[in-house]
């Protein structure tokens, strides 16, 4: 079983940066694609971004595109979410959660129990 912790989010202003961090537990979790996800109060939650185990192959929403880069360093069971230019729009608590390939994040699936998420408030 793998569980995830998120961490890194925080109140930013308008065009203001964050890096979220998504920290995973056991041994297959770098085996796994990656995804990030947010939900803002009143919505459904919605699939963001993202990234493959081996290669790194990426995935994004248009909202995010351009501004947003998922990475990972499997060494570290990490993976991480840098958020540029953020818009008030981008508020939400994101979660990271993880499946067998990023098409089926990008579906919405997720294999694993969802975690506490992480607050970003963008401020106008």
């Amino acid at each position: 079983q793998v569980q995830l912790v998120e961490s890194g989010g925080g109140l930013v202003q308008t065009g203001g940066s964050l890096r979220l961090s998504c920290a995973g537990s056991g041994r297959t979790f770098s085996s796994y694609a990656v995804g990030w996800f947010r939900q803002a109060p009143g919505t459904e939650r919605e699939f963001v971004a993202a990234i493959s185990w081996s290669p790194s192959i990426t995935t994004y929403i248009d909202a995010v595109k351009g501004r947003f880069t998922i990475s990972r360093d499997n060494a570290k069971n990490m993976v991480y979410l840098q958020m540029n230019s953020l818009k008030p729009e981008d508020t939400a608590v994101y979660y990271c959660n993880a499946e067998a390939t990023t098409q089926l994040l990008r579906q919405g699936s997720a294999s694993f129990r969802w975690g506490q998420g992480t607050q970003v408030t963008v401020s106008s």
